[in-house]
């Protein structure tokens, strides 16, 4: 399930458009769903919006992954960092990911451990 956290992570960190859609469409269900505590959305058009505004909120800043994945039966859970590159992140989430018959990812439940004030 590396390649799905790689995958992931590689969407999030896509500044150009048409590459965010690109990696949508190639690593992303049509029908997939993400919600965190500041969104819930459903279909890669709607998540690649918040993906947008994330970079606009936070620009310059990437999303890492730290330390190791955990996996089974479909589901990948990890902790993630966002912050500027080869700085410690100041933000920390978890993020939970399943994904569908294809291997693609079909939801992913998001949760902030670190958020500066």
């Amino acid at each position: 399930m590396n390649h799905v956290v790689d995958a992931y992570l590689a969407t999030w960190n896509s500044t150009d458009p048409q590459t965010r859609r690109d990696l949508l469409a190639r690593h992303w269900a049509p029908g997939a769903t993400y919600t965190d505590p500041m969104a819930e959305v459903a279909g890669t058009e709607a998540i690649g919006a918040v993906v947008a505004g994330v970079h606009e909120q936070f620009p310059g800043f990437e999303f890492t992954l730290v330390g190791e994945p955990d996996a089974h039966h479909g589901q990948v859970r990890f902790q993630w960092g966002l912050g500027p590159a080869g700085a410690e992140p100041p933000v920390i989430g978890f993020d939970v990911v399943t994904v569908d018959a294809d291997g693609r990812i079909a939801t992913v439940a998001g949760f902030l451990d670190r958020v500066p004030a």
